[in-house]
């Protein structure tokens, strides 16, 4: 099996090196940007499984990297920043960030992170070729893809993640704990603010009006519930 190709855009030679060194060491096959340019044109022209991005880069901000990137990629980006603020987090997830590591970190939860982007951006082997429809929302389970009104959406690794447990269980409430060890692992059961940003993120791209959502609806306390046929009292 080849080794997962793996992108570390930081600013900082000594830690990229060390970065490095790790991440060849766990099998991963890696390469390494300084700036931000050098990232956008590497991850155009290599095609990596997954990005490491720093948000403090010399020539542009990482988040600009984020949209950059996000308007004709869906390659999984990992942030490592040593912005710890909780505003900061959201900017890069609402942006199209996948995750979010702060500095400093442990390596091990590092590579656990970054395994679990590549792993939800994989294309299942073994997909139902199954389409669901509500409203205008056609969601193509098998090839991954959502329209809506006939236009494709496009979604982060993360948030096809999170709407695919939704819809494959559309009809049926989805814990909280449940929802956030299938898309980001067992170590993430407590998380629940990646649930609050990721749903408005889901709703703002596929709700007609977000702040009263037809199909993504939450059950306070509890979860989740998708909704292909929601009553039209609700």
């Amino acid at each position: 099996m080849p080794a997962h190709r793996v992108l570390v855009v930081d600013d900082e030679p000594g830690l990229a090196h060390a970065l490095a060194i790790t991440l060849r060491a766990a099998g991963w096959d890696v390469a390494t940007a300084g700036d931000g340019a050098s990232a956008i044109s590497s991850i155009a022209d290599r095609g990596p499984d997954v990005v490491l991005l720093d948000l403090g880069l010399p020539d542009m901000s990482g988040l600009d990297v984020i949209v950059a990137v996000r308007a004709w990629s869906r390659v999984p980006i990992v942030v490592l920043s040593a912005r710890q603020h909780g505003e900061d987090k959201v900017d890069a997830l609402d942006a199209g960030a996948d995750d979010y590591v702060t500095k400093p970190f442990a390596m091990n939860e590092l590579l656990a992170r970054l395994r679990a982007a590549v792993r939800r951006a994989a294309v299942p082997a073994d997909a139902d070729d199954v389409r669901v429809t509500a409203g205008d929302l056609t969601i193509d389970l098998a090839r991954r893809r959502v329209l809506k009104g006939g236009d494709e959406v496009r979604l982060t690794p993360t948030e096809w993640a999170m709407l695919e447990v939704l819809v494959r269980n559309r009809g049926r409430l989805v814990g909280r704990r449940q929802l956030l060890q299938e898309v980001w692992g067992p170590g993430y059961s407590d998380e629940t603010h990646y649930l609050r940003v990721y749903s408005a993120l889901l709703r703002r791209k596929l709700e007609d009006d977000p702040a009263h959502p037809r199909h993504i609806r939450t059950q306070p306390g509890m979860g989740y519930v998708f909704e292909a046929e929601p009553d039209a009292d609700t």
